[in-house]
């Protein structure tokens, strides 16, 4: 197994422990959204139920959302 499929089943397999939680999503230009996460897919689409976006001690509530995977940077367990 090449060091990239080795990585990516990595990222899946957090991914699958992710499901039903919530987590922190940091994405590009400087945003971040929380909520719980019901889906994702291949090219780190995500989707995200009662999601919010956090803008510093404020947020702002989004409701069922839909992150593209491009705009992705890292997610975490939302603590």
């Amino acid at each position: 197994m090449s060091e990239n499929s080795h990585l990516q089943a990595n990222t899946f397999k957090a991914m699958a422990d992710y499901l039903n939680s919530s987590v922190l999503v940091k994405m590009k230009g400087n945003r971040e959204v929380k909520g719980i996460l019901t889906s994702y897919d291949q090219h780190l689409n995500l989707i995200l139920e009662k999601a919010e976006e956090l803008e510093g001690k404020v947020s702002r509530p989004l409701g069922l959302v839909l992150l593209r995977g491009d705009n992705v940077i890292a997610v975490s367990p939302a603590g």
